[in-house]
């Protein structure tokens, strides 16, 4: 790969050829630092320290286990280690570890939660992939301690059972 001017000359200074490079590896918020606003990450990235704000990420994100996240959420695959309170659209898989804590709701295309790990909130999965409709977080944050209103949803097992039932 062709070197620019800029990175030929910092390295002929600083006397190593390949200490510089242009490659975006992975955008880290540090276990020290804190941030708020929005959060534009175009690979992977990790959250070790506070945010509060707005994170898109079109890779993978991790939120590390002694981070501190207030913010909505959209990203490839999300793992959760830490605390975050807001609301996360998840295209492929949100999993949420033993040290794992979500206070809102949730759209995602897999998920897997450890032994351990906590949610607050409604997840909405989608093995056939996220909707459109579905990308923007919801606005609607289930309070802990809360009911969420009850939907009456049809049974099939009536029909499973009597479609088996033939074979057997």
């Amino acid at each position: 790969m062709p070197r620019t001017e800029l990175e030929a000359e910092l390295a002929s200074t600083n006397g190593d050829a390949d200490a510089l490079t242009t490659e975006a590896k992975e955008t880290v918020l540090a276990r020290e630092d804190a941030l708020n606003g929005k959060l534009q990450m175009a690979g992977n990235g990790q959250v070790l320290g506070k945010f509060s704000g707005e994170i898109e990420c079109e890779g993978e994100l991790l939120i590390g286990p002694d981070a501190h996240v207030e913010a909505d959420i959209h990203s490839t695959r999300v793992t959760i280690a830490g605390y975050v309170r807001g609301n996360v659209v998840a295209l492929n898989r949100l999993k949420i570890t033993t040290t794992g804590r979500l206070e809102g709701d949730a759209r995602v295309g897999a998920l897997v939660v450890q032994e351990g790990g906590v949610h607050y909130g409604a997840i909405r999965v989608h093995p056939e992939g996220v909707p459109e409709s579905a990308m923007s977080p919801s606005p609607q944050v289930t309070a802990p301690g809360t009911a969420a209103p009850f939907r009456n949803v049809p049974s099939t097992v009536g029909k499973v059972r009597k479609f088996w039932g033939e074979f057997f």
